[in-house]
Parts: structure tokens; C-alpha cells; sequence
């Protein structure tokens, strides 16, 4: 074989390591099954030859690709990066491939990039949140690949979901608000048209309100892209009201370091002047100042599960299991009592 015109072999690596090809094999896919000296002599021949292994005769044998899909909201900010992080590394653990793609929360791409993802041979789709268009899931139900949804959890809910009640936490976060003596309420949120997870938030504001008596028809709330810049303008948009909120609660912690850093420029003290908290407890709400109230996401672990659940669902062909992940409420310095 001469190296630089030759693409290596199976049986390249077998000869060279004096194995067969059988046991070739096992190292690349099973190698747990095969002892360690021969494991360690075939993977040291792999890497001087500079062999790729062909998955096709794999691909073929088992009717899968060992590619998972997932479609993301954004990759602009970190707010699913340590999930998706924790979701591949345990698709990893069990000879899973992730190919990631992002949706700028938009419906008609993401739609795309499923029917792409599923042309491409995915055997499993991790999605984020139940609202999209029927058609898509009979899409994926008459080709037979199992979608998840993870970001959310009901236990009504018409497909398998790992993640948490939205509607829920937010609530918690809220009563935690108000028990600081605050009534003048405002909120800065994400599109709520096509995202289930942003309308759920919003109502748990509303439960939290309605049951201290507060009517949640004088909430003032301003709908924005999920942007540093775009939550300070709506910050300021909130703050020029002729009574403007005492606690401005945001949909995210993006929108709340937005918040907090135009409160800065327009010479507004935070928590003195108005509170501001967040949503999901991302390494961003940690080191703003003052640090961010916020609602913690069990981020990895909604990762890991997701991947152990889908597979599970590729694998054995089940309908698939949620399971509801438990947040908590991480109070800091961007909370305080109100000053009325």
C-alpha cells in the first residue's frame, strides 16, 4: 500500500495489526468487547494508517445512521448551549452523532431544516417546544422517526417531553416578587406567537398576580426579539410609562441583562430604583452586576435525559416517556423590596 495514493482499508488495518477483520470491527464499534492489549495495538494502527471507517455496511445492516437531529431556537446566546452540550455527550456515550441546526424562531425554517434533517437519514429529532403545525408531526409519524420535545413539560402534553412547567416557574418567581411589596409589575418577553414556552411564562405572571388579588389587565408587556440590545430599548419603552413598574419581570436572562445594563445608562439603581429579574440562569446572570434573580434550569440534566430517551425511542420503537424536571428559584442582588 503506498499511503499517499491509497485510501486505507478494513483489511489494511487488519493486516498491519495482525488481527482479523472481524476484530477490527469490534474496536471501532463494540470495544468494550475486545481486551485491551489488541484494542490498544488496533487503535495505534487506525491512527499511524490514518484509517476512516465506512459506516455504510453498518448503516445498512441495522436501517440506521446513528445521527440525531436537533433544531434549536438560536445559536446567538448560551441559553440551550449547556443542555445541547450535555445532549450530545451522552448521544456520544452510545455511538451517536448530532447534527445541530437553528430555527432564528422562525416556523417556516424550522419546518426545513426538519424535513432536511429527516432526508438526511435522521433517526431521531430533538425539538424544542410542542407549537408547530400538525402536518409536521404526521410528517414525522409517517416516516417513522421519533421527535422529543424537551424545554417544556405538561402532563397533557400530546408528544414525549423532557423539561419543565414553564407556566409553573415562572409563577414561583413571581410570588417571590411580590412578597417584596411589589404591585406595579412589568414584563419583557420574547414573540409569544409560536412559542409555547413565552405565552406559559406569561401566564404564570398572571397566576401569581391573580392570586393576590392584583388584575392582571394592567400588566404593561413589551414582545421583543431575544437580544442584549433589544431588552434595554424595552426596558426603557417600560420605565417611560407615567407610573412605570416597580419589578420588571423578563422572559429570559438575554432580556434582563438588557434590562439591567440600560437601567446603568439611564442613571437608574438596580435594585433601588426597580428590581429586574430573569429566566433560565445562564453563566451571563452570574456575573452581571447586580447578579441576577433568576430561575435555575436544570440544563444538563434535561441534556442528558433527552438523549438517553430518544435513543431509547429510536432503539425500541416506543411511543416515549416524559419526565418533568424541577426548577428553583435563585435569588441575588437584581431583586429587591419596592419603594412605593
Amino acid at each position: 500500500m503506498t499511503g499517499n495514493k491509497t485510501v486505507p482499508t478494513l483489511d489494511d488495518v487488519a493486516k498491519t495489526a495482525g488481527v482479523s477483520t472481524a476484530t477490527v470491527s469490534r474496536c471501532i464499534n463494540t470495544p468494550e468487547r475486545v481486551v485491551e492489549n489488541t484494542r490498544n495495538r488496533v487503535l495505534k494502527v487506525i491512527d499511524q494508517l490514518g484509517y476512516t471507517p465506512n459506516f455504510g455496511a453498518r448503516v445498512m445492516a441495522a436501517k440506521r445512521t446513528y445521527t440525531i437531529g436537533a433544531i434549536i431556537p438560536t445559536m446567538e446566546n448560551a441559553i440551550f448551549a449547556r443542555s445541547l452540550q450535555a445532549f450530545q455527550e451522552a448521544l456520544h456515550q452510545k455511538g451517536y452523532t448530532l447534527l445541530v441546526a437553528s430555527s432564528a424562531y422562525r416556523p417556516d425554517v424550522e419546518e426545513e431544516q426538519i424535513r432536511a434533517l429527516v432526508s438526511r437519514g435522521a433517526d431521531g429529532l430533538l425539538l424544542i417546544g410542542h407549537d408547530r403545525d400538525a402536518s409536521i408531526y404526521q410528517y414525522l409519524k409517517q416516516r417513522e422517526v421519533p421527535a422529543l420535545i424537551a424545554w417544556t413539560f405538561a402532563d397533557d402534553a400530546p408528544h414525549p417531553c423532557i423539561g419543565f412547567d414553564n407556566r409553573a416557574s415562572m409563577r414561583a418567581l413571581t410570588e417571590e416578587v411580590l412578597k417584596r411589596g411589589h404591585r406595579r409589575v412589568g414584563i419583557i418577553s420574547g414573540a409569544t406567537q409560536g412559542n409555547d414556552r413565552a405565552r406559559q411564562r406569561i401566564e404564570g405572571i398572571k397566576d401569581a398576580l391573580t392570586s393576590n388579588g392584583l388584575d392582571p389587565a394592567n400588566l404593561n408587556i413589551v414582545e421583543t426579539k431575544y437580544e442584549i440590545e433589544c431588552g434595554g430599548e424595552a426596558f426603557e419603552k417600560l420605565m417611560s410609562f407615567k407610573k412605570p413598574p416597580t419589578a420588571i419581570l423578563c422572559g429570559n436572562d438575554v432580556l434582563a441583562v438588557g434590562a439591567i445594563r440600560r437601567a446603568r445608562e439611564l442613571g437608574l439603581d438596580v435594585p433601588g430604583d426597580v428590581s429586574i429579574t430573569g429566566f433560565d440562569d445562564i453563566e451571563l446572570a452570574k456575573v452581571v452586576f447586580p447578579a441576577l434573580t433568576t430561575v435555575h434550569v436544570p440544563h444538563r440534566e434535561m441534556g442528558s435525559k433527552a438523549a438517553v430517551e430518544l435513543v431509547n425511542m429510536v432503539e425500541t420503537k416506543s411511543a416515549g416517556s416524559s419526565a418533568e424536571l424541577n426548577t428553583t428559584i435563585q435569588i441575588r442582588g437584581s431583586l429587591g423590596h419596592a419603594k412605593n
